[in-house]
């Protein structure tokens, strides 16, 4: 059985709609991760419907994974990108993950991953959905695994960078 501790990563990937913002928990299922994993599929909410990650019905990925809204859906339109396009890509980049070593294949029926999928209201074009949702899960997984950012490029960035999201009112 192996063991990887409890990791955490973060990609954003995109623009417009479309982009993908995804944060990400990977863990032993025996930890807190496995915790949050039982209590995330057992405690649903209106309009944050959580799901696993499927290649396609009935073909779960390993590690397991459950995909967590983190915008209310409130229309079909976006509930057609989250159970289509963007499950479609996570699923695919963590099989994609595994495949490539980024996740050890010895670990796959030992931890979880939690992951949790912006896809904003206004979104439109599923194809642009599923490219930065990919993306973005691949990029949070290899930062996971990689213990990224490191703190040295943190504290080196921290007066340096603006958030993107954040106008200052000056």
């Amino acid at each position: 059985m192996g063991k990887i501790g409890i990791r955490f990563g973060e990609a954003l990937v995109g623009e417009g709609n479309e982009v993908a913002h995804i944060d990400l928990i990977i863990g032993d299922k025996d930890g807190p991760a496995g915790v949050g994993f039982a209590f995330g599929l057992a405690h649903q909410t209106y309009g944050h419907t959580k799901l696993f990650a499927v290649l396609t019905p009935n073909l779960l990925v390993k590690p397991v994974t459950l995909i967590v809204p983190k915008v209310t859906i409130k229309k079909m339109e976006q509930a057609e990108l989250i159970f289509g396009a963007a499950q479609y890509a996570v699923s695919k980049a963590v099989a994609d993950a595994v495949e490539e070593g980024v996740i050890p294949k010895d670990v796959v029926d030992d931890v979880v991953v939690i992951c949790g999928v912006f896809i904003h209201p206004a979104a439109r074009n599923a194809d642009k959905v599923f490219k930065y949702n990919y993306e973005a899960t691949k990029l949070a997984l290899k930062r996971a695994m990689a213990g990224e950012p490191r703190i040295e490029d943190i504290l080196a960035q921290k007066d340096r960078v603006v958030h993107p999201f954040y106008k200052p009112r000056t």
